[in-house]
């Protein structure tokens, strides 16, 4: 951290807190307390090498759908930007199962994107609470049998009295992420070995942090076995970032980056010389968030509104000091030894897409193995769609299968997809794939809808308003009547838009509430069609749905209940459909996932 800022910290800490290392011994690491007074800040000097382990505790993390395991949270020492000497939080968790593939149990390094500046924001916290949004990520890691370990960042200890954070400082980020490693070596019991096989994986900020973490490695921690990195969503350009992110839905980013920068840089990213009274207040505030907070009080905001005379983002960017610290983040000047996965949604509204596409091209250009898969959605549900992908590619670098680059395509770089900024945060979903299940109750039968079928909506965050359609091609399907299996032709139709509302809360939850009017025609009956034979009325579905944005894009976001189909008319077996098919407690399930990738 800048000495500049020293200062600052200072007033927060005792002196002997921040001193830098003086010597190469170092006290073995002690068993911190239950309380949150684990993480304050050590009072020791910091006396070590970055990795050392200073404190651990065994603690309990609630991570829904997550096998038995077995969890600590650490304090280790680790090197910012700067290279100078600071402690750091994080949390290491492993499977109680034994490791039954060959060598040592492989290990992920799972880096977190935006949590928000606020310390118990954390994910150390947020994992204790049952609360972090990106949960389903950490589960679907560790139901493979890997050792998980996510560092907190710096600026995630003392939360009564926190120092700030190097939020978007990526040297900082990637080699908090690589130390945890060697500190959870060093916990007593925990039995992971300095030899295991390391893959890293994260997104957003995450994907920042892994790509830091990928080029940093060969010199800052040479002694790790890295076999991959996966990095979806890549900021690798902060000029284009800043950009995109200004009076848009983003903006909270692009205020948080100018915090964490100016944590880590000190004056080289002025504050004091360019915002406002308002604007420093307002950043304030912002160091009190966490990331959905954030997120919806600052959309579409302009940086010149909290700048002392109005000046605009491009004045700032072109400050030689802060173009600078800037240039200090890119991403894609090293090479990456290991092979890695790099991930981006074409309808990313935050991080630009044309930026990813460079950043590949940096790094194959670099000699760096690269395979790019493009998804077809926004930001945050390409986060969690992209972890089946991942864990599959995980298990192929842990098994030391070659990756196939996709270096050579020199296809022309795909047209974002993205919903314009500087309106409503809107989550579109465009043709995504519909399953589902009706149970018919007199019959005792399931009936299955086609492939094929779709789902597509406007997700308005900022209103909360839901507006959407169902597409169901015609199909046949098998049913038994009177003992006999019976080919029935079915078409169900949209009967108007599928309406509601949807609310993503403060703490990443998401809240579906709607319907969806269909009208169920029977088309035929062995072949035969015998008409109209169609509800006399549109069947309601009620949409429900309560729990995290990570549904959006992991599989799990679907819809169950009962409802009631109207009686059948408009054709000469009309009365015998309806005693069959008609009445209420017919069941549902629906399922919606969107698109799948495609490699470019």
């Amino acid at each position: 951290m800048n000495t500049r800022k020293i200062s600052k910290i200072a007033k927060l800490l005792p002196m002997a807190a921040i001193a830098l290392a003086t010597c190469s011994s170092f006290a073995a690491p002690v068993q911190g307390p239950a309380d949150e007074s684990f993480f304050n800040y050590p009072e020791q000097e910091l006396t070590g090498t970055h990795g050392d382990l200073i404190s651990y505790r065994t603690t309990t993390v609630k991570v829904a759908g997550a096998p038995a395991n077995k969890a600590w949270n650490v304090v280790y020492q680790f090197k910012d930007s700067l290279d100078g000497d600071y402690a750091v939080s994080g949390t290491v968790i492993t499977p109680t199962a034994a490791w039954t593939g060959t060598g040592p149990r492989p290990v992920v390094l799972y880096a977190v994107g935006t949590h928000g500046l606020k310390s118990s924001c954390a994910p150390s916290r947020q994992l204790i609470a049952g609360t972090d949004y990106e949960a389903s990520n950490i589960a679907a890691a560790l139901n493979a049998g890997y050792s998980v370990m996510i560092t907190d960042y710096f600026g995630a200890l003392n939360a009564a009295d926190p120092l700030p954070s190097t939020y978007l400082a990526g040297k900082s980020q990637g080699q908090a992420l690589l130390d945890i490693f060697k500190a959870a070596t060093q916990i007593p019991g925990a039995n992971i070995s300095a030899s295991s096989p390391v893959a890293v994986w994260g997104y957003s900020q995450g994907g920042q942090t892994a790509a830091f973490a990928g080029e940093l490695a060969p010199t800052y921690a040479p002694n790790i076995k890295l076999v991959g990195v996966a990095a979806g969503g890549v900021p690798g350009d902060f000029f284009a970032t800043a950009r995109n992110l200004n009076a848009s839905t983003g903006f909270a980013f692009l205020a948080s980056a100018i915090v964490g920068l100016n944590t880590q840089y000190g004056d080289e990213v002025p504050i004091d010389l360019i915002a406002s009274d308002e604007g420093k207040a307002e950043l304030d505030k912002l160091k009190n968030m966490c990331v959905f907070e954030a997120l919806f009080t600052y959309q579409n905001k302009d940086i010149k509104q909290f700048t002392r005379s109005g000046e605009p983002l491009d004045a700032l960017l072109n400050v030689a000091s802060v173009k600078n610290v800037l240039q200090q983040q890119a991403l894609g000047t090293r090479k990456i030894s290991a092979p890695l996965y790099q991930f981006h949604g074409q309808a990313d509204e935050f991080i630009p897409l044309g930026q990813a596409v460079d950043l590949k091209k940096a790094y194959c250009a670099k000699g760096t193995n690269v395979k790019f898969d493009l998804f077809p959605s926004e930001h945050i549900v390409t986060q969690f769609q992209g972890a089946k992908t991942v864990v599959p590619w995980l298990a192929d670098r842990f098994a030391g299968k070659a990756q196939a680059s996709n270096c050579a395509n020199t296809a022309a770089a795909p047209a974002s997809t993205a919903n314009p900024g500087g309106g409503d945060f809107v989550v579109t979903l465009n043709k995504w794939n519909l399953t589902g299940e009706i149970g018919l109750k007199t019959l005792a039968q399931t009936v299955y809808l086609p492939a094929g079928s779709t789902f597509t909506a406007d997700a308005n965050v900022t209103s909360k308003v839901l507006n959407g359609s169902l597409a169901i091609p015609d199909y046949k399907t098998t049913i038994k009547l009177i003992g006999i299996n019976t080919s029935v032709g079915l078409r169900v139709a949209s009967a108007g838009p599928t309406t509601g509302s949807n609310v993503v809360g403060n703490d990443g939850s998401l809240t579906i509430t709607g319907q969806a009017p269909a009208n169920i025609t029977v088309t035929s009956v062995l072949g035969i069609p015998f008409g109209e034979c169609k509800t006399v009325s549109p069947v309601i579905f009620p949409l429900n749905f309560k729990s995290g944005v990570a549904a959006l894009g992991d599989g799990t976001l679907g819809f169950s209940g009962t409802t009631t189909f109207p009686q059948i008319k408009g054709c000469f077996i009309s009365a015998i459909l309806s005693g069959l098919m008609s009445g209420s407690g017919q069941t549902f399930k629906l399922g919606v996932t969107p698109p799948a990738p495609v490699a470019f």
